[in-house]
């Protein structure tokens, strides 16, 4: 059973830069597609960006297009988003997913870790 463990995250200003990763455990991201949400208090959970293992395909939410940067680390089985000039309506918990296609649509996502909170302050 494929379990995800997410780490990073934190507090930062508005501007600041933050990483937030996610680990495969038990078994490997082969074969998936592995992306992120996030989910602000009151709102409905947002796709934020998602890679594509076997071929590194990635795909961006508008609103964080240039900003964020999803990457993989294949050796350690993790997948890291680099969260750049970051703003106060990025702050959330963001969720790791894991499926077998790359989608925005939550529901086509099979495995979702715990999630990491991500503050940003004006």
């Amino acid at each position: 059973q494929l379990a995800l463990v997410e780490s990073g995250g934190g507090l930062v200003q508005a501007g600041g830069s933050l990483r937030v990763s996610c680990a495969a455990s038990g078994r490997t991201f082969g074969g998936k597609a592995v992306g992120w949400f996030r989910q602000a208090p009151g709102k409905e959970r947002e796709f934020v960006a998602g890679v594509r293992w076997s071929s590194g395909a990635s795909y961006y939410t508008d609103s964080v297009q240039g900003r964020f940067t999803i990457n993989k680390e294949r050796a350690k089985n993790t997948v890291h988003l680099e969260m750049n000039n970051l703003k106060p309506e990025d702050a959330a918990v963001y969720l790791c997913v894991a499926g077998p296609t790359l989608s925005t649509n939550p529901y086509e996502w099979p495995y979702w870790g715990q999630g990491t909170q991500v503050t940003v302050s004006s």
